[in-house]
């Protein structure tokens, strides 16, 4: 894990989201909607030393503040794939799958938390962009993924983004399914995330 060194940078929660894009699939797919997940209750800190290649964080979300659908969401994904128009029902059912104790159990795990494990430069060589190898700690599984990271800098604001292709089992978790596997959700999703941060006054 990577040690806390340098200035520290709080996570702006009000200014940061992440969001999970989930894929309905099976032989009942046309049955089901692809789904935007969210979460805007992001907290924790980023260490920021001299070389950013030695910097550090550690961020984590509140399970039972995810949310399903909001609808300015849905309204940035391409129409054809994320219509507009999902039933509440639909979007309640799938929050309560989510936070199931098959999925995310929520009731005994209240965070997903990322930890910095180490940073490496990312393989096209551009400035303020990094290969960060993370720890998940999702329900009661810690497990390393990979991601591409590209960082902003300025003045006392710290920007970091990044979107890419990850799979449930990657983590740890088993997608929900219905109906034998009927009516299922996709392994692979697609996580995007930007997150600001603000120097801290210690």
């Amino acid at each position: 894990m990577a040690a806390h060194v340098g200035r520290p940078y709080e996570v702006v929660a009000a200014e940061s989201l992440l969001t999970v894009r989930v894929y309905r699939g099976g032989t009942l797919a046309a049955a089901g909607h692809n789904h935007v997940i969210a979460a805007r209750t992001l907290e924790g800190t980023f260490y920021l030393p001299q070389d950013a290649r030695q910097a550090g964080f550690e961020v984590r979300f509140a399970v039972a503040e995810l949310t399903v659908d909001e609808r300015e969401l849905r309204a940035l994904e391409p129409p054809a794939e994320f219509p507009p128009d999902v039933p509440q029902s639909a979007r309640e059912g799938t929050r309560r799958n989510m936070l199931s104790a098959a999925v995310l159990d929520a009731d005994e795990y209240a965070e997903v938390v990322l930890r910095a494990e180490r940073l490496e430069p990312a393989a096209s060589g551009a400035a303020g962009e990094v290969t960060a190898h993370i720890e998940a700690q999702v329900r009661d599984q810690q497990r390393s993924i990979t991601l591409p990271v590209r960082y902003e800098l300025a003045g006392n604001t710290l920007t970091v983004m990044g979107e890419t292709a990850l799979r449930q089992s990657d983590l740890g978790l088993t997608p929900f399914t219905a109906f034998l596997g009927a009516l299922a959700v996709q392994d692979e999703m697609r996580v995007r995330f930007r997150i600001v941060a603000r120097a801290a006054n210690r």
